[in-house]
């Protein structure tokens, strides 16, 4: 497939990336604190308040992870919703080289590709005219 590039890579891979290192990040986080606690010396046991604060912080780290996922999924539902509003349309590329109207739309790990009646592919993003 000739996928016409217009911008750099897109949300979606970035976004990706950022959710497995938060996951990897809380699943270090968990072992830690399990190693920490199984591990601590029975002479003097961790505080109360140590561990208070290390559970708060434990919620505190499982509800931003929660929420990357829920933005994600939100931005997908969003990209989705955008592509489909330009089949039908006429899309032109930021340097005039490409212009066509949209017979689909293909969702990728580069992000929307607009595929033009010509045959032509069209990575949307920024710089992509839509009339």
């Amino acid at each position: 497939m000739n996928v016409t590039s217009v911008s750099s890579p897109t949300a979606s891979r970035l976004s990706a990336t950022s959710q497995s290192t938060a996951t990897a990040t809380y699943d270090n986080f968990l072992k830690l604190l399990m190693a920490q606690m199984k591990n601590q010396d029975p002479t003097e046991p961790m505080k109360s308040t140590e561990y208070m604060a290390q559970l708060a912080t434990f919620s505190q780290v499982e509800q931003t992870v929660q929420s990357n996922a829920k933005l994600d999924a939100l931005l997908a539902s969003s990209a989705l919703s955008q592509a489909d509003g330009v089949i039908g349309r006429t899309v032109t590329t930021a340097d005039g080289k490409i212009s066509g109207q949209v017979s689909s739309v293909v969702i990728t790990n580069e992000g929307a590709v607009a595929r033009l009646t010509s045959g032509d592919n069209v990575l949307l993003g920024p710089g992509i005219v839509v009339s």
